[in-house]
């Protein structure tokens, strides 16, 4: 976040700094979304390291990430 936090005013805005937005792209008839390449990357490393982490020891995550793989 830097020094001014005051700029993140929403997830969207904090997913975008981090480089995990959705991007949008279209192929002629085709719509698709990837992630972003843009972004700050030791924040995105950390975030990574944050999930995967909350993966092996947090339930709830655990149980998100259960319930979202059922899902497709």
């Amino acid at each position: 976040m830097g020094d001014n936090p005051e700029r993140l005013d929403s997830e969207a805005s904090f997913a975008a700094l981090c480089g995990v937005s959705p991007v949008e792209r279209s192929s002629g008839r085709r719509q698709f979304r990837r992630l972003n390449r843009g972004g700050d990357r030791q924040a995105n490393a950390a975030l990574h390291r944050i999930v995967f982490t909350r993966l092996r020891v947090d339930p709830r995550t655990q149980d998100y990430y259960e319930r979202r793989s059922k899902e497709g």
